[in-house]
């Protein structure tokens, strides 16, 4: 097998690869692939803001394994999706991930572990809709659907009742989170042999068909030991997939688009931080429009909007490093539509990273300001939800 190590956003790599696979890279996204011009068979690859392990199987050929690993510490990766999922809950030390630095490995140990603390006790049971035919009535006979397949016959029925059972959404969840990750080259041997332990342990429960929907499930007090088993399972069924492509390649993945990481967790982080203030907070807003036909529709990642439905501030999450001559001057242009539109005098783009915590720019003709924060992910949890109260106190100020 042909392994390839490549790290978020840094310079590019030539690699030798099969021309199908490289295609198949660039075809994909997953990676910047392009072929190198002079030297047939090189490819040189550059990872974006994916971050995970990919691996294309290629016919006749060894398999083709691309692991990318992201700038930030592993258990950073891990606050920023726990924080993201259930602010309240998160607790530091929850997920260990037991010294492993690779985004696959410390996964998996993971949700083995939580798996293990969630169904230690027993599996978790509950009643679940069945619908089925019978010559007995159990339950409720299905009338519509007598009719339709039996045409008026007395039996077989068609029926539906409830079961109490231990094949419901949460075990479901978790029993396909599980296989998932034993399909995955890179889980180490230990993880595995434990992963198959739950396996053997969640036997009578069937796991989700790739293409089905995952079941919804609600927290309370009776799953409440699943709750963090079932939230790092429902970040692997996001995160892992399959492709078929052409000439015979498949390629089955478990990534992170740390664009989305980030920008669920300032926006989630800034409702809490603001909640203290009254209002409440939109993410990804449907509602601001341009033009005054509201036919050119826009989408801020934040609004927080005051107790009288008016909105009070405006914040945008950037993914991007700060350049020597600063960010890209297309982020400004797309706050100042957004102030425009809402009526605000202050707008806030959040960046990951950045050459200064704070840069505001007044607008001229218009008296608006925008401003650029930057966060610094590599501080410790506590310390980065303080950056973020900062960061709201200084929203509410303007």
């Amino acid at each position: 097998m042909t392994e390839i190590h490549l790290v978020e956003h840094a310079p590019a790599t030539v690699v030798s690869l099969p021309d199908a696979v490289g295609r198949a890279l660039a075809v994909s996204r997953i990676v910047d692939a392009v072929p190198d011009p002079y030297e047939p068979g090189l490819w040189r690859l550059r990872a974006g803001s994916k971050v995970g392990a990919v691996v294309l199987d290629v016919p006749g050929r060894d398999a083709v394994t691309l692991r990318i690993t992201p700038k930030v510490p592993i258990e950073r990766l891990f606050f920023l999706l726990g924080y993201s999922l259930d602010p309240s809950g998160w607790r530091e030390g929850t997920v260990d991930v037991a010294g492993h630095d690779g985004l696959l490995p410390a996964f998996a140990h993971a949700v083995e572990r939580q798996t293990d603390r969630a169904v230690r006790q027993g599996l978790l049971q509950g009643y679940r809709l069945t619908e089925a035919t019978a010559f007995v009535v159990r339950g409720r006979i299905r009338e519509a659907e007598q009719i339709r397949r039996r045409f008026g016959a007395p039996l077989p029925l068609e029926i539906a009742y409830d079961e109490f059972t231990t094949d419901i959404a949460e075990n479901r969840i978790l029993r396909t989170a599980v296989e998932r990750l034993l399909r995955l080259p890179g889980v180490p041997r230990g993880t595995r042999a434990r992963l198959m332990h739950q396996r053997a342990r969640l036997s009578d429960v069937a796991p989700l068909v790739r293409g089905q929907a995952v079941p919804a499930w609600q927290p309370n007090r009776l799953n409440a030991r699943y709750h963090v088993a079932l939230r790092l399972a429902g970040l692997v069924l996001d995160g892992t997939s399959t492709e078929h492509l052409p000439g015979g390649l498949r390629m089955n993945g478990f990534l992170f688009d740390m664009n989305r990481v980030f920008e669920d967790f300032v926006c989630v982080a800034l409702r809490e931080a603001l909640s203290r203030y009254g209002g409440r907070g939109t993410l990804q807003a449907g509602n601001v429009y341009l033009d005054e036909d509201d036919v050119i529709r826009m989408r801020p990642d934040f609004v927080w909007y005051g107790e009288s439905g008016l909105p009070l501030a405006v914040a945008d999450a950037k993914y991007k490093a700060g350049k020597p001559r600063g960010y890209p001057d297309a982020d400004l242009y797309q706050m100042l539509a957004y102030c425009t539109s809402l009526g605000l005098k202050d707008g806030h783009l959040v960046y990951a990273k950045g050459n200064a915590p704070h840069f505001g720019h007044m607008v001229r003709r218009s008296g608006i300001v925008l401003h650029q924060h930057a966060l610094d992910l590599g501080q410790a949890p506590s310390e980065l939800l303080g950056s973020v109260s900062a960061l709201a106190a200084r929203m509410m100020r303007t």
